[in-house]
């Protein structure tokens, strides 16, 4: 299937909610499937958080790989303080532990991308037992460059489009920006070479099935579909492709 939903729709219902490792409040969105899970269904999940000033979450992992996005506000990643940077992509393998991530003094906003639903719940590494729940992983945990993004009218008008890989792995684990101008569009990867992909909009707008999606909206293009043609809105786009590794066998 593809799934669509629009960054403006999706956070309007935006809610306060309490982090399970520490119990502070700060505010999160669902964009697809449930906030956290501990059994498989159907459909992809994706999830964003809104870090208070100076909030901590602590070292853990998660029994599905995903893509997170840092997407506004600043902070740090790990105990060595690796800056944080609007927009930085991360890829991490299932249970492979990351972290601690603090937000600045403006807060930070990120996105945890999941191909499918599974086994999410964070599993905190200052909890006992820890240990017990680890499983088999290649424990990648890649950080890319910061992404930049076009001014309004050079989005708009660009006259080529642009593929620029911010990480890559011989299973397919794959993640690009794609620059287009005003109403142009691109055929986008074969999903069925991997895991399938996610489309973000990072800058300008895509256009599903007639419909114009902003900033901060997502297409999600399963393994299973035919190549997705990408189309941008009437002032451009810059998107994320991120493309998932083909499942462990």
């Amino acid at each position: 299937m593809i799934y669509t939903q629009s960054g403006t729709e999706a956070l309007a219902k935006r809610e306060v909610v309490v982090s399970p490792g520490t119990g502070n409040q700060h505010w999160g969105t669902v964009f697809f499937g449930p906030r956290s899970s501990d059994n498989e269904a159907p459909g992809p999940q994706a999830t964003l958080s809104e870090l208070r000033a100076h909030e901590a979450v602590s070292p853990h992992f998660h029994g599905v790989s995903m893509f997170q996005l840092f997407i506004a506000g600043t902070g740090t990643i790990g105990n060595q303080g690796k800056e944080l940077k609007p927009l930085t992509v991360q890829f991490k393998d299932h249970h492979t532990a990351y972290g601690p991530i603090v937000a600045g003094p403006q807060g930070l906003c990120f996105v945890a991308l999941r191909m499918y639903t599974g086994n999410s719940k964070p599993v905190y590494l200052d909890q006992p037992g820890y240990r017990d729940k680890l499983k088999p992983s290649k424990r990648r945990n890649l950080t890319s460059t910061q992404v930049g993004f076009s001014i309004e009218p050079v989005m708009q008008d660009r006259k080529e489009v642009a593929w620029e890989t911010l990480l890559e792995a011989d299973d397919g684990m794959h993640a690009q920006v794609v620059r287009l101008g005003a109403d142009m569009t691109v055929k986008g990867p074969d999903p069925k070479i991997a895991g399938g992909y996610y489309v973000f909009v990072g800058n300008g707008s895509i256009i599903r099935e007639g419909k114009e999606l902003p900033e901060w909206s997502m297409v999600v293009v399963e393994n299973t579909e035919e190549a997705f043609e990408i189309c941008a809105g009437k002032k451009g786009l810059e998107a994320l492709v991120l493309q998932y590794p083909r499942e462990e066998t």
